[in-house]
């Protein structure tokens, strides 16, 4: 079984899910995208939910190399500045895409769980060493209390994205959302020195 095989169909089955949503995509569907059997198919994976769960696999993996590749930088001013310029131009980010959202919540509870817990240590985790960062360098305030905050700021994330039905509501949309997200988020956690430097 090859593994570039099957990277490419759970990529291909993303694009289809991020079209058309999960529910209205059928194995036959993919297939036929693929120009493959569904023989073939089921050497890769044993049914559609499997296939879901090794897409929302990939999705947080995609989200976590990003991640420790922003910590790498070492560098808190330029982390921020490439965060936000990241945040604003991400599109590939499974939570962002309502329909998706929606078809998870409804016919895979189970599977969108789980998802939105690793989500939640995910960022958490990266928000946490992201402040540590800020605080060593002197632009995040020594007196914020960082694990708290990285459990408030990952938890309100992760509720904003299953209930983007109320964000919606408002006449709002998940983009704006991370947006403005961010903007409370900074200006929150920043030093005096901090704070000069991202209105600059």
């Amino acid at each position: 079984m090859s593994v570039d095989q099957q990277i490419h169909i759970i990529k291909k089955a993303g694009e289809l899910f991020f079209r058309l949503g999960i529910r209205s995509v059928s194995i036959d569907d993919i297939c036929r995208e693929l120009g493959m059997s569904k023989k073939t198919f089921y050497v890769y994976f044993a049914s559609k939910d499997e296939l879901i769960e090794q897409m929302l696999q990939a999705n947080l993996d995609y989200m976590a190399d990003k991640m420790n590749g922003l910590l790498a930088l070492k560098d808190f001013r330029q982390l921020v500045k490439v965060f936000i310029k990241r945040q604003e131009s991400e599109k590939n980010d499974v939570r962002r895409v309502p329909q998706l959202v929606y078809d998870l919540k409804k016919y895979y509870p189970r599977q969108f769980a789980d998802f939105q817990l690793k989500c939640f240590e995910t960022q958490k985790k990266f928000i946490m060493q992201y402040l540590e960062l800020g605080v060593e360098q002197g632009l995040v305030r020594a007196d914020l209390n960082v694990e708290l905050t990285a459990v408030l700021f990952a938890k309100i994330h992760s509720d904003a994205i299953r209930d983007f039905e109320v964000i919606e509501a408002h006449n709002h949309n998940m983009h704006q959302l991370a947006h403005t997200a961010m903007d409370v988020f900074v200006r929150g956690v920043l030093s005096e020195e901090g704070l000069k430097l991202f209105e600059n």
